[in-house]
């Protein structure tokens, strides 16, 4: 059995459920709440030194930082892909997921979001301008390659390795109160996207840990 150690509302937990119902396979979820600081129990950092979630316990190891989970998932498990079968596409498909997964994602995550309030004294107004400013500039970015490579989905017309990272963004982006308005090519795709059951099945609000 594959064990997912996660909370509901994380974005790297997210998108590494996405992963696991696209890929068709069944795990057993793990919740950990950030808030609490489970993830720092002494019993968590033995599996994840980082102390961070996702992780993931499969075939005797435990794997951590959800690029890592998400690449180890395609590889091991290659049908259905969530990369094209080109050199040079699957390029352009991980630099579209690196807009989110290196450059939106770790600005607006929680302990960055906690940083900002403790050392920094920020109130909840300059929270929300902070994660807009980052959504924004790599949602602008990412717009204009969804619309050139989308074609119902982020990238053609399945679901792929774009969409694992976009919708759980998209979902950030719309908790501190950005729409997607401004970019209708990917507003388009997170749609799409949504209504395919794997995304919905990953959707935050229908983990065992929601609240």
């Amino acid at each position: 059995m594959i064990e997912l150690y996660g909370y509901w509302r994380s974005g790297t937990s997210y998108r590494t459920r996405i992963a696991l119902n696209l890929k068709g396979l069944d795990y057993r979820q793990h919740p950990l709440d950030l808030r609490k600081g489970e993830h720092k129990s002494p019993d968590f950092i033995r599996l994840q030194p980082q102390g961070l979630v996702p992780a993931l316990a499969v075939e005797g190891q435990v794997l951590f930082q959800s690029p890592a989970i998400i690449e180890w998932l395609e590889e091991r498990y290659p049908d259905p892909p969530l990369l094209p079968t080109d050199a040079g596409d699957r390029a352009q498909v991980r630099a579209m997921a690196a807009i989110v997964g290196c450059d939106i994602h770790p600005l607006n995550n929680l302990r960055v979001l906690k940083a900002l309030r403790r050392d920094f004294a920020a109130d909840q107004a300059a929270i929300d301008a902070w994660a807009a400013r980052w959504i924004a500039e790599g949602f602008a970015a990412l717009e204009p390659l969804v619309a050139r490579h989308g074609a119902g989905f982020a990238w053609g017309d399945r679901p792929g390795l774009v969409d694992v990272y976009l919708v759980p963004q998209a979902y950030s982006a719309e908790r501190f109160g950005v729409t997607l308005d401004s970019w209708p090519a990917i507003s388009r795709a997170v749609a799409s996207a949504r209504a395919h059951p794997a995304f919905a099945a990953a959707d935050p609000a229908r983990q065992p840990d929601a609240d």
